[in-house]
């Protein structure tokens, strides 16, 4: 077995040198955007926009220049309202060559309605690339070539997708799972019958149950998700840690949310130092992964089927609620600058055109266009002008926990009104749980540190934060509530004030009855 390692570690490798020559990251988003403009040119959306005048052009720069003048901005409902909702009734050559045969369900937060995206055959294949690159990556990690050959558990939604007549929707996970080429198979946990059960207290146990059989060296997934798997396994065979069941488990593959929040419960849970890398895969498209071990930084993606602009994330560009005003100017992956966030905007493979996905990033470093994410459009603090984003919130809740060694599991937070000014309202759910006005002055003096709007705000209109500690299974359970438990689904780091009230109910309840 540790010579098939040593083949396939060595493949990996010649692959990773394979991809070094290549070219730059702009000329591989110019060749990028020409393909997909040559593919779509005959579409509805293609005919609209005249995507042939364009492609007429003389240069690269000046298609990219007419492209961005001719259409507009889109946000999901834009996209849905006015092109994507023909797809969905089974009409062809909509947005993108053909039917589109798989839509995945993503909310984005508990309380929305599920929005339907698109997911092509070219789409797919794409993702089944970056997947292989996210391997590739690994040869960069002191990993023992024998674990090449070993299970790997990809935790996501139910690949038991629904049959809408013409089209399947489910969960992207669920859809990408389901469509896992052939030779990974094998290696691939949890199989066919236990990844097809849908209610996911039922996967959970046929997981715990099978763990035994399984000779696991990779898991993936959101970090929550995999966290509740490992802690039913730990508990259904009564051991002391992950590693009495799976001795050869190494590397955690995780993306959705930050990981950062969750290391210290994971570490926790596991006997042996353990690999992570970080990924940036939506339900529109694989977009980033962590290549190196030097950094927590990711990639970016620039040549497997998405054109990436950027706006900048400023009050020039957005209103105080994140939403975007007018038609601002974009950049291209060679006009940003790092320490700079941005919002994320992508034209794709599965018929996504100048579309704002809702995430902002911002660059770490230019040459090797690695890149973090800062937060959501929609999800950040700024009722006074704070600009508290979910990327400090993170680093915030991580300083915490360190200082009173405990570990939180899930946060949330809102702006509310304090006696004619306004105040952070924050639920967290740690274990062990910590005193909350204790809690509070440092997540605050951290967050005055790392963001100055904040300590200016603080020292005004601002007042302090309001923490309230509660048991971490209450999220769990308001995620139950609204029939949102496992695959690609979050909480929401930052609610909105109908929603807030409604947890905050919940919460009450909750500790009222226990």
């Amino acid at each position: 077995m540790r010579l098939l390692g040593n083949i396939i570690k060595r493949s990996f490798k010649i692959a990773r040198s394979v991809q070094a020559i290549r070219l730059l990251p702009i000329d591989q988003q110019h060749k990028t955007f020409k393909r997909l403009l040559k593919k779509a040119q005959n579409t509805a959306f293609g005919k609209h926009y005249d995507f042939e005048s364009i492609l007429n052009a003389p240069t690269t720069e000046a298609m990219i220049q007419q492209f961005q003048a001719k259409i507009p901005l889109h946000d999901y409902d834009s996209m849905h309202d006015k092109w994507w909702y023909r797809s969905l009734q089974n009409e062809p050559d909509v947005t993108w060559p053909g039917k589109i045969q798989y839509f995945a369900l993503s909310s984005g937060t508990t309380g929305s309605p599920s929005k339907h995206i698109p997911v092509t055959k070219e789409m797919i294949r794409a993702m089944r690339r970056a997947g292989m690159k996210v391997f590739f990556s690994l040869t960069r990690y002191n990993i023992n070539p024998d674990m090449y050959t070993k299970d790997n558990v990809m935790l996501g939604g139910s690949t038991s997708l629904k049959d809408k007549g013409g089209y399947f929707v489910g969960d992207l996970s669920g859809i990408n799972i389901s469509q896992r080429p052939f030779w990974i198979r094998g290696v691939s946990k949890p199989e066919g019958e236990i990844a097809a059960i849908a209610d996911w207290e039922m996967r959970l146990q046929r997981i715990a149950e099978r763990a035994k059989d399984w000779d696991v060296a990779f898991i993936s997934g959101i970090p929550s998700w995999n966290q509740l798997m490992i802690e039913k396994i730990v508990e259904y065979h009564k051991v002391k840690d992950i590693h009495e069941i799976w001795p050869n488990l190494t590397a955690f593959v995780h993306g959705g949310i930050s990981f950062e929040p969750h290391r210290r419960s994971f570490e926790a849970m596991m006997r042996k130092p353990m690999v992570y890398v970080d990924t940036y895969l939506a339900s529109e498209g694989f977009i980033a992964y962590q290549n190196r071990p030097e950094t927590r930084s990711m990639e970016l993606l620039t040549n497997n089927g998405i054109f990436f602009e950027f706006i900048p994330f400023n009050d020039a560009n957005f209103d105080g609620d994140g939403n975007l005003k007018g038609q601002p100017k974009t950049l291209t992956v060679n006009d940003v600058t790092t320490d700079v966030d941005y919002a994320l905007v992508l034209s794709t493979c599965a018929g996504a055109w100048r579309y704002l996905i809702g995430d902002t990033v911002r660059f770490t470093d230019f040459r090797r266009k690695e890149i973090v994410i800062t937060g959501r459009t929609k999800h950040f603090l700024s009722v006074c002008g704070e600009h508290l984003s979910v990327g400090n919130m993170n680093s915030g809740i991580e300083y915490v926990q360190k200082i009173l060694n405990t570990k939180i599991r899930e946060f949330t937070v809102c702006a509310v009104v304090d006696k004619g000014s306004y105040a952070h309202r924050w639920y967290v759910g740690c274990d062990p749980q910590v005193d909350a006005a204790q809690f509070g002055s440092l997540l605050d003096g951290e967050l005055c540190r790392i963001n100055d709007d904040y300590a200016t705000e603080r020292t005004s209109v601002l007042h302090d934060i309001q923490m309230h500690i509660v048991p971490p299974n209450l999220f769990i359970k308001w995620m139950e509530s609204k029939g949102k438990m496992g695959g690609q689904h979050k909480f929401p780091r930052v609610m909105k004030k109908k929603d807030f009230a409604e947890w905050e109910a919940f919460v009450a309840k909750a500790l009222e009855m226990s």
